[in-house]
C-alpha cells in the first residue's frame, strides 16, 4: 500500500493521522488533512437530497420513477420502478460502466471525456437488466445517476448545486465538494491504480474527469469531514426522523451480512451494528463508518487499487493490506484490538 489516511471520532474526542506517501515518485508524505475522491460514499449524499424533497412532499418515496421522468424510462419499466428501488439498488435496472469502459486501456481513454447523465442513464436502461424491480438488491451506478436527474427535474437545479446547498454546506462540510475540472483542488495524494496487476506499474488517475460517475460517485472530501457527515445524518441534522428511518430501512445483499438502505449500508461488527458506505473509483477507496446514535465514526482512505492477485477464478485474493484494514476498521469503531476473520465483509469491497 502506497499512503492511507483515516480520522476517527468519538464523542468530542478526535485522531487523525496518515502513513506511506502521496507521491511515489517524489516520496511526498500523505497528511491526514488530504482531499480525496470517495466514489461510492456521494450515494450517501445523494439519498439525503432526495430524501429531502420527499419530506418536502415533492417526491414520492414508492411512487413509479415514470411519473417524473417518462421520457427516460418510459412504459412499464417506468411503472414498475419506484423511487425506493433505485435508491436501495432492487429496480433491476443494469450497469452503465462496463459501456463506457469495455476494455482496461478506456480507463485512460476516458480520462478527459466529458459524459452527460441522461447518456449514462440511457446505456444502463438498455443494459440486461439484473432482475426484476423490487426483487433483489443489484448495486448498479444506473441508480444514482438517475436519482441526480430526479433532483433536476423536481427542483429546476443541477443536482450537485442542490446537493452543496441543502446537504454539503447543512451539515457544515468545509473541504467536500463536486469537481468542476479533472484536477482536484487543495492538497490531495497521487491516485494508483494497478488492476490486478495489469497496470505495471500502477498509473496514477488523480487528474480525471469524473462526468462519468456524477451523482453516483464523484464526490471530493476529506476523512473528518465524512465523519462529519455521518454524525450530522445520523443525528438527525439532515433530515427528519421519517425520512431517517426509511434511509435505514434495509435490504439483504447476496454472500454478505451487509444489508443495503437507501444510500447507506448496516454491517454487523463485533462490537455491534454500524452504518455508512463505501467507495471505489481508479486509485481511490474509502471507508466511512458510523455507530447508529452518531457518536463514533471512522474514516479511511487510501491511493493504491485494485492491489490485490487474482486466483484461478479471476476473484481478488484476501491479504495482508486487506487484513490490515479489516482490523484498522474493527479498531477504530470498537475500540479493541479485535480481528475479525479473513473476508468477514464478503464481496462488499466496492
Amino acid at each position: 500500500m502506497y499512503g492511507a489516511y483515516s480520522a476517527v471520532r468519538d464523542g468530542t474526542e478526535e485522531w487523525q493521522g496518515a502513513a506511506g506517501v502521496a507521491d511515489v515518485g517524489t516520496g511526498r508524505p500523505t497528511t491526514p488533512q488530504m482531499r480525496h475522491r470517495i466514489g461510492s460514499i456521494t450515494k450517501s449524499f445523494t439519498a439525503v437530497a432526495v430524501l429531502q424533497e420527499v419530506a418536502k412532499g415533492r417526491i414520492a418515496l414508492d411512487a413509479p420513477i415514470g411519473r417524473y421522468l417518462p421520457d427516460l424510462v418510459p412504459g412499464q419499466r417506468g411503472r414498475a420502478v419506484t423511487v425506493r428501488m433505485l435508491l436501495n439498488h432492487t429496480s433491476g435496472i443494469g450497469e452503465y460502466a462496463p459501456a463506457i469502459f469495455p476494455t482496461l486501456e478506456s480507463i485512460e481513454g476516458n480520462r478527459f471525456h466529458q459524459f452527460d447523465p441522461r447518456e449514462l442513464a440511457r446505456l444502463g436502461l438498455a443494459a440486461k437488466p439484473t432482475g426484476e424491480p423490487g426483487q433483489a438488491h443489484h448495486y448498479a451506478n444506473t441508480n444514482y445517476v438517475l436519482a441526480g436527474l430526479l433532483l433536476r427535474k423536481v427542483t429546476g437545479r443541477s443536482p450537485e448545486a442542490y446537493i452543496t446547498d441543502h446537504v454539503i454546506r447543512k451539515a457544515g462540510l468545509r473541504h467536500t465538494y463536486f469537481p468542476r475540472s479533472p484536477q482536484l483542488t487543495g492538497p490531495h495524494a497521487m491516485m494508483y491504480e494497478a488492476a490486478y496487476g495489469l497496470f505495471q506499474p500502477p498509473r496514477d488517475f488523480a487528474v480525471y474527469n469524473m462526468s462519468w460517475a456524477g451523482t453516483a460517485g464523484s464526490l471530493v472530501s476529506t476523512m473528518a469531514d465524512l465523519n462529519r457527515f455521518y454524525r450530522a445524518l445520523l443525528g438527525g441534522e439532515l433530515l427528519p426522523a421519517a425520512q431517517l428511518r426509511q434511509m435505514k430501512t434495509t435490504v439483504p445483499i447476496e454472500g454478505s451480512k451487509v444489508r443495503y438502505g437507501l444510500g447507506l449500508f448496516e454491517m454487523p461488527l463485533p462490537c455491534g451494528t454500524v452504518w455508512g458506505h463505501n467507495g471505489l473509483v481508479p486509485g481511490a477507496m474509502t471507508w466511512s463508518l458510523s455507530t447508529a446514535d452518531g457518536r463514533r465514526q471512522m474514516s479511511l482512505g487510501f491511493n493504491l487499487t485494485r492491489y490485490q492477485k487474482l486466483d484461478a477464478h479471476d476473484k481478488p485474493q484476501y491479504g495482508p493490506i486487506d487484513a490490515a484494514m479489516d482490523t484498522h476498521l474493527v479498531q477504530a469503531m470498537c475500540g479493541t484490538g479485535g480481528h475479525l476473520r479473513p473476508g468477514a465483509f464478503g464481496d462488499h469491497r466496492r
